[in-house]
Protein backbone atom coordinates (compact mmCIF):
# COMPACT_ATOMS: atom_id res chain seq x y z
CA UNK A 1 0.00 0.00 0.00
CA UNK A 2 1.16 3.74 -0.57
CA UNK A 3 -0.49 6.61 1.60
CA UNK A 4 -0.45 9.50 -0.20
CA UNK A 5 0.15 13.11 0.94
CA UNK A 6 -2.57 15.91 1.11
CA UNK A 7 -3.14 19.13 2.12
CA UNK A 8 -5.88 20.09 4.10
CA UNK A 9 -7.92 22.32 2.76
CA UNK A 10 -7.70 26.06 3.61
CA UNK A 11 -8.84 27.41 6.86
CA UNK A 12 -12.04 29.08 6.96
CA UNK A 13 -12.32 33.48 8.47
CA UNK A 14 -12.32 33.15 11.80
CA UNK A 15 -15.94 34.26 12.21
CA UNK A 16 -17.15 31.13 10.16
CA UNK A 17 -16.08 28.38 12.27
CA UNK A 18 -17.92 26.76 14.42
CA UNK A 19 -17.51 25.05 17.94
CA UNK A 20 -17.64 21.25 17.85
CA UNK A 21 -20.22 19.33 19.13
CA UNK A 22 -20.66 17.86 22.57
CA UNK A 23 -19.80 14.03 22.29
CA UNK A 24 -23.06 12.16 23.75
CA UNK A 25 -22.70 9.70 27.23
CA UNK A 26 -21.04 11.95 29.21
CA UNK A 27 -21.46 11.63 33.30
CA UNK A 28 -20.69 14.01 35.91
CA UNK A 29 -17.02 14.41 37.19
CA UNK A 30 -16.03 11.78 35.05
CA UNK A 31 -17.21 13.00 31.82
CA UNK A 32 -16.41 10.86 29.08
CA UNK A 33 -13.47 8.94 30.81
CA UNK A 34 -15.53 6.50 32.47
CA UNK A 35 -16.78 5.73 28.60
CA UNK A 36 -13.24 5.21 27.72
CA UNK A 37 -12.44 3.04 30.50
CA UNK A 38 -15.55 1.27 30.00
CA UNK A 39 -15.63 0.06 26.38
CA UNK A 40 -13.22 1.82 24.74
CA UNK A 41 -12.99 0.72 21.59
CA UNK A 42 -17.34 0.41 21.15
CA UNK A 43 -17.31 4.48 22.28
CA UNK A 44 -14.97 5.50 19.77
CA UNK A 45 -16.61 3.76 17.29
CA UNK A 46 -20.12 5.58 17.62
CA UNK A 47 -18.46 9.28 17.50
CA UNK A 48 -18.35 9.65 13.65
CA UNK A 49 -22.54 9.58 14.52
CA UNK A 50 -21.94 12.35 16.41
CA UNK A 51 -19.82 14.78 13.95
CA UNK A 52 -16.68 15.18 12.17
CA UNK A 53 -15.14 16.67 15.25
CA UNK A 54 -16.59 16.40 18.49
CA UNK A 55 -16.04 17.57 22.20
CA UNK A 56 -14.94 14.98 25.10
CA UNK A 57 -14.69 15.51 28.42
CA UNK A 58 -11.80 13.70 30.51
CA UNK A 59 -12.57 14.50 33.96
CA UNK A 60 -11.34 18.49 33.68
CA UNK A 61 -10.08 18.43 30.62
CA UNK A 62 -11.68 19.24 26.64
CA UNK A 63 -10.25 17.03 24.36
CA UNK A 64 -11.44 17.50 20.70
CA UNK A 65 -11.94 14.01 18.64
CA UNK A 66 -11.61 13.58 14.94
CA UNK A 67 -13.10 10.55 13.74
CA UNK A 68 -12.98 10.78 9.63
CA UNK A 69 -10.37 9.45 7.59
CA UNK A 70 -9.66 12.88 5.51
CA UNK A 71 -9.69 14.70 8.86
CA UNK A 72 -7.13 12.29 10.47
CA UNK A 73 -4.78 12.83 7.63
CA UNK A 74 -5.08 16.32 7.53
CA UNK A 75 -4.34 16.49 11.41
CA UNK A 76 -1.09 13.97 10.84
CA UNK A 77 0.18 16.07 7.76
CA UNK A 78 -0.55 19.24 9.17
CA UNK A 79 2.07 21.72 11.10
CA UNK A 80 -0.42 23.28 12.97
CA UNK A 81 -0.52 20.07 15.54
CA UNK A 82 2.57 18.29 17.32
CA UNK A 83 2.62 15.23 18.74
CA UNK A 84 2.00 15.53 22.29
CA UNK A 85 -1.69 15.35 24.34
CA UNK A 86 -3.34 12.74 26.81
CA UNK A 87 -1.52 9.61 25.22
CA UNK A 88 2.18 11.14 24.91
CA UNK A 89 2.15 12.57 28.55
CA UNK A 90 1.21 9.09 30.51
CA UNK A 91 4.08 7.53 27.77
CA UNK A 92 7.17 9.82 29.27
CA UNK A 93 7.04 7.75 31.84
CA UNK A 94 8.30 5.05 29.75
CA UNK A 95 9.42 6.96 26.44
CA UNK A 96 11.33 10.13 28.29
CA UNK A 97 11.22 13.60 26.58
CA UNK A 98 14.64 12.65 24.38
CA UNK A 99 13.44 10.40 22.00
CA UNK A 100 12.42 10.04 18.59
CA UNK A 101 8.50 8.65 19.46
CA UNK A 102 8.11 11.96 21.51
CA UNK A 103 10.43 14.62 20.12
CA UNK A 104 9.05 17.75 18.39
CA UNK A 105 11.24 20.12 15.83
CA UNK A 106 14.19 20.21 14.49
CA UNK A 107 14.98 17.33 17.62
CA UNK A 108 13.11 14.79 16.19
CA UNK A 109 14.82 15.30 12.40
CA UNK A 110 17.67 15.15 13.65
CA UNK A 111 16.54 11.98 15.38
CA UNK A 112 15.25 10.73 12.33
CA UNK A 113 18.31 11.46 10.13
CA UNK A 114 20.35 9.28 13.00
CA UNK A 115 17.99 6.12 12.59
CA UNK A 116 16.49 6.02 9.29
CA UNK A 117 20.09 4.34 7.61
CA UNK A 118 18.89 1.66 10.01
CA UNK A 119 15.27 1.25 8.26
CA UNK A 120 16.15 2.17 4.85
CA UNK A 121 14.22 -0.02 2.17
CA UNK A 122 17.74 -1.04 0.74
CA UNK A 123 19.20 -2.13 4.26
CA UNK A 124 16.27 -4.81 4.93
CA UNK A 125 17.55 -7.73 3.08
CA UNK A 126 20.74 -7.86 5.11
CA UNK A 127 18.20 -8.04 8.15
CA UNK A 128 16.57 -11.21 6.47
CA UNK A 129 19.07 -14.39 7.34
CA UNK A 130 17.52 -13.22 11.28
CA UNK A 131 14.51 -13.19 10.32
CA UNK A 132 14.48 -16.41 8.93
CA UNK A 133 16.17 -18.02 11.43
CA UNK A 134 13.73 -16.07 14.12
CA UNK A 135 10.92 -17.39 12.41
CA UNK A 136 11.69 -21.12 11.95
CA UNK A 137 13.36 -21.47 15.02
CA UNK A 138 10.15 -20.43 16.51
CA UNK A 139 8.24 -23.12 14.63
CA UNK A 140 10.90 -25.49 15.71
CA UNK A 141 10.68 -24.35 19.95
CA UNK A 142 6.39 -25.81 19.54
CA UNK A 143 5.88 -29.02 19.97
CA UNK A 144 2.80 -31.00 17.95
CA UNK A 145 -0.32 -31.13 20.70
CA UNK A 146 1.77 -28.44 23.56
CA UNK A 147 -0.49 -25.33 24.58
CA UNK A 148 1.34 -22.22 22.64
CA UNK A 149 1.30 -18.92 25.16
CA UNK A 150 0.81 -16.95 22.25
CA UNK A 151 1.79 -13.57 24.38
CA UNK A 152 4.55 -14.64 25.84
CA UNK A 153 6.27 -16.65 21.84
CA UNK A 154 4.91 -13.47 20.44
CA UNK A 155 6.99 -10.91 22.81
CA UNK A 156 9.99 -13.70 22.52
CA UNK A 157 10.11 -13.58 18.96
CA UNK A 158 9.38 -9.64 18.50
CA UNK A 159 12.04 -8.90 21.06
CA UNK A 160 14.79 -11.68 19.91
CA UNK A 161 14.85 -9.77 16.31
CA UNK A 162 14.56 -6.34 17.10
CA UNK A 163 17.44 -6.87 19.52
CA UNK A 164 19.69 -8.92 16.71
CA UNK A 165 18.82 -6.96 13.82
CA UNK A 166 19.18 -3.45 15.09
CA UNK A 167 21.36 -3.60 18.57
CA UNK A 168 23.13 -6.93 17.38
CA UNK A 169 22.73 -7.92 20.98
CA UNK A 170 21.82 -11.57 21.77
CA UNK A 171 18.99 -10.39 24.19
CA UNK A 172 17.58 -13.86 24.95
CA UNK A 173 15.20 -15.50 25.90
CA UNK A 174 15.23 -14.36 29.78
CA UNK A 175 15.28 -10.52 29.12
CA UNK A 176 11.93 -10.83 26.42
CA UNK A 177 10.61 -12.58 29.41
CA UNK A 178 11.10 -9.55 31.34
CA UNK A 179 10.18 -7.38 28.79
CA UNK A 180 6.91 -8.89 28.32
CA UNK A 181 5.65 -8.94 31.96
CA UNK A 182 6.74 -5.73 32.52
CA UNK A 183 5.31 -4.21 29.23
CA UNK A 184 1.90 -5.81 29.79
CA UNK A 185 2.16 -3.74 33.26
CA UNK A 186 3.23 -0.87 32.13
CA UNK A 187 1.14 -0.32 29.10
CA UNK A 188 -2.26 -1.28 31.48
CA UNK A 189 -1.10 1.25 33.97
CA UNK A 190 -0.38 4.10 31.22
CA UNK A 191 -3.66 3.42 29.70
CA UNK A 192 -5.36 4.55 32.75
CA UNK A 193 -3.47 7.29 33.38
CA UNK A 194 -4.25 8.56 29.89
CA UNK A 195 -8.10 8.19 30.16
CA UNK A 196 -8.39 8.95 33.99
CA UNK A 197 -6.00 12.00 34.59
CA UNK A 198 -6.34 11.61 37.94
CA UNK A 199 -2.34 13.24 39.04
CA UNK A 200 -1.32 12.62 42.27
CA UNK A 201 -3.43 9.81 43.28
CA UNK A 202 -1.11 7.46 41.39
CA UNK A 203 1.91 8.80 43.79
CA UNK A 204 -0.02 7.00 46.58
CA UNK A 205 1.75 3.65 47.56
CA UNK A 206 -1.32 1.42 46.30
CA UNK A 207 -0.46 -2.06 45.30
CA UNK A 208 -1.31 -1.33 41.54
CA UNK A 209 0.89 2.21 41.37
CA UNK A 210 3.57 -0.02 43.24
CA UNK A 211 3.38 -2.88 40.81
CA UNK A 212 3.43 -0.47 38.20
CA UNK A 213 6.33 1.49 39.29
CA UNK A 214 8.25 -1.88 39.79
CA UNK A 215 7.47 -2.86 35.69
CA UNK A 216 8.68 0.92 34.60
CA UNK A 217 12.04 0.84 36.57
CA UNK A 218 12.82 -2.79 35.33
CA UNK A 219 12.11 -1.80 31.92
CA UNK A 220 14.92 0.96 32.29
CA UNK A 221 16.84 -1.12 33.51
CA UNK A 222 16.95 -3.24 31.11
CA UNK A 223 18.16 -0.13 28.59
CA UNK A 224 20.67 0.59 30.81
CA UNK A 225 22.09 -3.25 30.93
CA UNK A 226 22.06 -3.02 26.92
CA UNK A 227 23.97 0.38 26.57
CA UNK A 228 26.45 -0.83 29.25
CA UNK A 229 27.30 -4.17 27.78
CA UNK A 230 27.97 -2.53 24.43
CA UNK A 231 30.23 -0.16 25.43
CA UNK A 232 32.35 -2.84 27.88
CA UNK A 233 32.61 -5.06 24.51
CA UNK A 234 34.34 -2.03 23.03
CA UNK A 235 32.95 -3.42 19.63
CA UNK A 236 31.16 -1.04 17.06
CA UNK A 237 29.42 -3.09 14.19
CA UNK A 238 26.91 -1.56 11.88
CA UNK A 239 23.91 -1.34 13.72
CA UNK A 240 21.18 1.22 15.33
CA UNK A 241 22.76 1.16 19.10
CA UNK A 242 26.54 2.14 17.12
CA UNK A 243 24.63 5.20 15.04
CA UNK A 244 23.32 6.70 18.54
CA UNK A 245 26.63 6.03 20.55
CA UNK A 246 28.14 7.45 18.08
CA UNK A 247 25.67 10.18 17.05
CA UNK A 248 26.25 14.13 17.14
CA UNK A 249 23.83 16.96 18.64
CA UNK A 250 23.30 20.23 16.23
CA UNK A 251 26.60 21.53 18.20
CA UNK A 252 28.94 18.39 17.05
CA UNK A 253 28.74 17.34 20.46
CA UNK A 254 28.09 13.18 21.53
CA UNK A 255 24.43 13.01 21.91
CA UNK A 256 23.64 12.89 26.12
CA UNK A 257 23.19 9.85 27.85
CA UNK A 258 19.49 10.31 28.54
CA UNK A 259 18.62 10.84 25.16
CA UNK A 260 20.51 7.25 24.04
CA UNK A 261 18.58 5.96 26.87
CA UNK A 262 15.43 7.35 25.27
CA UNK A 263 15.99 6.33 21.95
CA UNK A 264 17.00 2.74 22.62
CA UNK A 265 13.38 2.53 24.93
CA UNK A 266 12.01 3.96 21.82
CA UNK A 267 13.77 1.18 19.30
CA UNK A 268 12.85 -1.85 22.36
CA UNK A 269 9.55 -1.25 23.64
CA UNK A 270 6.82 0.43 21.39
CA UNK A 271 8.25 -1.72 18.66
CA UNK A 272 8.18 -4.69 20.57
CA UNK A 273 4.67 -4.40 22.11
CA UNK A 274 3.35 -3.43 18.60
CA UNK A 275 4.90 -5.98 16.48
CA UNK A 276 4.34 -8.62 19.33
CA UNK A 277 0.51 -7.81 19.80
CA UNK A 278 0.19 -8.07 15.44
CA UNK A 279 1.76 -11.81 15.86
CA UNK A 280 -0.72 -12.88 18.50
CA UNK A 281 -3.91 -11.36 16.17
CA UNK A 282 -2.12 -13.19 13.43
CA UNK A 283 -1.66 -16.64 15.25
CA UNK A 284 -5.74 -15.92 15.94
CA UNK A 285 -6.37 -15.35 12.77
CA UNK A 286 -4.91 -18.65 11.35
CA UNK A 287 -6.50 -20.35 14.38
CA UNK A 288 -10.28 -18.58 13.39
CA UNK A 289 -10.02 -18.73 9.89
CA UNK A 290 -8.62 -22.19 8.64
CA UNK A 291 -9.36 -21.79 4.98
CA UNK A 292 -7.28 -18.31 5.01
CA UNK A 293 -4.40 -20.21 6.56
CA UNK A 294 -4.68 -23.10 4.14
CA UNK A 295 -3.60 -20.78 1.23
CA UNK A 296 -0.98 -18.89 2.95
CA UNK A 297 0.25 -22.50 3.19
CA UNK A 298 -0.72 -23.35 -0.92
CA UNK A 299 0.93 -19.56 -1.91
CA UNK A 300 4.39 -19.92 0.24
CA UNK A 301 4.34 -23.84 -1.32
CA UNK A 302 4.26 -22.74 -4.78
CA UNK A 303 6.67 -19.66 -4.61
CA UNK A 304 9.33 -21.84 -2.33
CA UNK A 305 8.78 -25.17 -4.03
CA UNK A 306 8.60 -27.14 -0.69
CA UNK A 307 11.60 -25.33 0.70
CA UNK A 308 11.45 -23.75 3.77
CA UNK A 309 10.12 -19.99 3.28
CA UNK A 310 12.78 -17.07 3.08
CA UNK A 311 12.98 -13.47 3.32
CA UNK A 312 13.78 -13.24 -0.28
CA UNK A 313 10.29 -15.15 -0.71
CA UNK A 314 8.04 -12.35 0.74
CA UNK A 315 7.36 -10.10 -1.73
CA UNK A 316 6.20 -12.85 -3.67
CA UNK A 317 3.87 -14.28 -1.19
CA UNK A 318 0.67 -11.90 -1.81
CA UNK A 319 -1.96 -13.44 -0.04
CA UNK A 320 0.07 -13.97 2.72
CA UNK A 321 0.47 -9.97 2.86
CA UNK A 322 -3.01 -9.25 2.67
CA UNK A 323 -3.92 -11.52 5.70
CA UNK A 324 -1.17 -9.06 7.72
CA UNK A 325 -2.49 -6.24 6.88
CA UNK A 326 -6.10 -7.43 7.18
CA UNK A 327 -5.22 -8.42 10.77
CA UNK A 328 -3.84 -4.87 10.97
CA UNK A 329 -6.84 -3.23 9.72
CA UNK A 330 -9.26 -5.07 12.34
CA UNK A 331 -7.06 -5.18 15.24
CA UNK A 332 -4.80 -2.19 14.76
CA UNK A 333 -1.68 -2.46 17.97
CA UNK A 334 -2.13 1.40 18.11
CA UNK A 335 -5.95 1.89 18.61
CA UNK A 336 -5.87 5.32 19.43
CA UNK A 337 -3.12 8.62 18.79
CA UNK A 338 -3.14 12.10 20.31
CA UNK A 339 -1.98 15.38 18.92
CA UNK A 340 -1.77 19.01 20.42
CA UNK A 341 -2.69 22.30 18.65
CA UNK A 342 0.17 24.40 18.59
CA UNK A 343 -1.36 27.29 17.39
CA UNK A 344 -5.28 28.24 17.01
CA UNK A 345 -6.19 26.42 13.85
CA UNK A 346 -9.54 24.72 12.38
CA UNK A 347 -10.24 21.11 11.05
CA UNK A 348 -13.10 20.26 8.68
CA UNK A 349 -14.57 23.68 9.64
CA UNK A 350 -14.25 23.53 13.49
CA UNK A 351 -12.15 25.91 15.64
CA UNK A 352 -9.34 24.01 17.37
CA UNK A 353 -7.53 26.58 20.03
CA UNK A 354 -4.26 26.50 21.10
CA UNK A 355 -3.24 23.84 23.07
CA UNK A 356 -5.72 21.61 22.85
CA UNK A 357 -5.43 17.80 22.80
CA UNK A 358 -6.91 16.32 19.78
CA UNK A 359 -7.16 12.21 20.12
CA UNK A 360 -8.32 9.67 17.07
CA UNK A 361 -8.78 6.26 16.87
CA UNK A 362 -7.26 3.73 13.66
CA UNK A 363 -9.59 1.30 15.27
CA UNK A 364 -12.86 3.00 14.95
CA UNK A 365 -11.63 4.74 11.47
CA UNK A 366 -10.47 1.12 9.87
CA UNK A 367 -13.85 -0.28 10.63
CA UNK A 368 -15.92 2.02 9.33
CA UNK A 369 -18.75 0.66 7.20
CA UNK A 370 -18.96 4.59 5.60
CA UNK A 371 -15.04 3.22 4.39
CA UNK A 372 -15.88 -0.69 3.67
CA UNK A 373 -17.75 -3.34 2.74
CA UNK A 374 -18.71 -5.90 4.95
CA UNK A 375 -16.51 -3.63 7.02
CA UNK A 376 -16.34 -6.43 9.79
CA UNK A 377 -15.85 -9.26 7.74
CA UNK A 378 -12.40 -10.60 7.24
CA UNK A 379 -11.60 -10.46 3.67
CA UNK A 380 -7.73 -10.14 2.56
CA UNK A 381 -8.58 -9.88 -0.59
CA UNK A 382 -9.94 -6.27 -0.11
CA UNK A 383 -5.91 -5.21 -0.64
CA UNK A 384 -6.04 -6.74 -4.51
CA UNK A 385 -5.31 -4.38 -6.85
CA UNK A 386 -8.62 -4.03 -8.41
CA UNK A 387 -10.24 -3.84 -5.04
CA UNK A 388 -8.20 -1.79 -3.27
CA UNK A 389 -9.34 1.60 -4.95
CA UNK A 390 -12.03 1.91 -2.93
CA UNK A 391 -10.45 2.35 0.03
CA UNK A 392 -10.85 5.88 1.07
CA UNK A 393 -7.12 7.65 1.57
CA UNK A 394 -6.20 7.55 4.97
CA UNK A 395 -8.89 4.87 5.57
CA UNK A 396 -5.95 2.51 6.53
CA UNK A 397 -2.79 3.87 7.77
CA UNK A 398 -1.34 1.34 9.70
CA UNK A 399 2.06 2.97 10.62
CA UNK A 400 0.49 6.48 10.06
CA UNK A 401 1.44 9.33 7.53
CA UNK A 402 3.55 12.48 7.37
CA UNK A 403 7.02 13.21 9.45
CA UNK A 404 5.57 11.04 12.42
CA UNK A 405 5.34 7.67 9.73
CA UNK A 406 6.81 4.59 11.39
CA UNK A 407 10.51 4.86 10.48
CA UNK A 408 10.48 0.79 10.65
CA UNK A 409 7.29 0.10 8.14
CA UNK A 410 9.11 -1.98 6.18
CA UNK A 411 11.12 -3.67 8.54
CA UNK A 412 8.07 -4.59 10.69
CA UNK A 413 5.76 -5.88 7.77
CA UNK A 414 8.69 -8.30 6.35
CA UNK A 415 9.10 -9.67 9.98
CA UNK A 416 5.42 -10.47 9.80
CA UNK A 417 4.96 -11.74 6.91
CA UNK A 418 7.74 -14.17 7.35
CA UNK A 419 6.57 -14.80 10.59
CA UNK A 420 2.77 -15.32 9.18
CA UNK A 421 4.08 -17.94 6.22
CA UNK A 422 6.37 -19.88 8.27
CA UNK A 423 4.08 -20.92 11.45
CA UNK A 424 1.32 -21.54 8.35
CA UNK A 425 3.36 -23.63 6.68
CA UNK A 426 4.02 -26.00 9.23
CA UNK A 427 1.02 -26.26 11.55
CA UNK A 428 -2.69 -25.72 11.80
CA UNK A 429 -4.11 -23.89 15.12
CA UNK A 430 -7.10 -24.90 17.59
CA UNK A 431 -7.98 -22.76 20.85
CA UNK A 432 -7.88 -24.68 24.03
CA UNK A 433 -9.24 -24.86 26.75
CA UNK A 434 -8.60 -21.97 29.10
CA UNK A 435 -7.81 -19.57 25.98
CA UNK A 436 -9.56 -16.38 25.78
CA UNK A 437 -9.21 -14.32 22.55
CA UNK A 438 -11.32 -11.33 23.14
CA UNK A 439 -9.66 -7.90 23.21
CA UNK A 440 -7.74 -6.15 25.56
CA UNK A 441 -7.54 -2.84 25.35
CA UNK A 442 -4.65 -0.74 27.06
CA UNK A 443 -1.88 1.90 25.06
CA UNK A 444 -2.23 -1.20 22.86
CA UNK A 445 -4.99 -4.13 21.45
CA UNK A 446 -3.77 -7.62 21.65
CA UNK A 447 -5.62 -11.04 23.07
CA UNK A 448 -6.57 -11.16 26.65
CA UNK A 449 -5.13 -14.96 26.71
CA UNK A 450 -4.60 -16.50 23.75
CA UNK A 451 -3.65 -20.30 23.98
CA UNK A 452 -3.02 -22.27 20.85
CA UNK A 453 -2.76 -25.88 20.06
CA UNK A 454 -0.16 -26.36 16.75
CA UNK A 455 -1.39 -29.72 15.11
CA UNK A 456 1.46 -30.48 12.16
CA UNK A 457 0.34 -30.36 8.41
Amino acid sequence: MTVESVKPDAPAHASELREPPLAGGGVPLLGHGWKLVRDPLAFMSRLRDDGDVVRLKLGPKTVYAVTTPALTGALALSPDYKIDGPLWESLEGLLGKEGVATANGPTHRRQRRTIQPAFRLDAIPAYGPIMEEEAHALTERWKPGETIDCTSESFRVAVRIAARCLLRGEYMDERAERLCVALATVFRGMYQRMVMPLGPLYKLPLPANREFNRALADLHLLVDEIVAERRASGQKPDDLLTALLEAKDDNGDPIGEQEIHDQVVAILTPGSETVASTIMWLLQVLAEHPEHADKVRDEVESVTGGRPVAFEDVRGLTHTNNVVVEAMRLRPAVWILTRRAVTDTELGGYRIPAGADIIYSPYAIQRDPRSYADNLKFDPDRWLPERVKDVPKYAMSPFSVGNRKCPSDHFSMAQLSLITAAVATRYRFEQVAGSNDTTRVGITLRPHKLLLRPVPR
